[in-house]
């Protein structure tokens, strides 16, 4: 399976609305143990958000190794490598380390509560 990023959202990848309909058409075929491919040619802007709706929240249920070696991801430049790696390597700590999960939770709730 293929999909060009560009055609499904656009040029810009930012807001994780547009990540989870990324996510809701990729988790089944991965899940199902098919290589998905991300096409970011014509992307020109992207941000963590979309990433870790898109991608992050994957690993809730698929193991990284596997996740690696599944999901191929073209045409993105350097920064967004970098970026994608950094949220496979966060989600993958939280979703695989329940004391760091529960840390990173408080902190949340204690900043929404904050700005509540």
């Amino acid at each position: 399976m293929k999909l060009t990023i560009k055609d499904k959202i656009g040029p810009r990848c930012i807001i994780k609305e547009d990540g989870q309909k990324i996510y809701d058409e990729i988790h089944g075929p991965l899940k199902n143990g098919e290589t998905v491919t991300l096409d970011f040619n014509g992307v020109s802007q992207f941000a963590s958000p979309f990433f870790n709706f898109a991608i992050g929240q994957l690993l809730k249920d698929i193991e990284e190794g596997e996740l690696r070696r599944l999901l191929q991801i073209e045409n993105l430049n350097e920064t967004g490598k970098l970026v994608v790696e950094r949220v496979i390597e966060n989600a993958a700590r939280y979703h695989g380390d329940r004391d760091y999960r529960k840390i990173v939770d408080d902190i949340l709730e204690q900043q929404a509560r904050e700005a509540g």
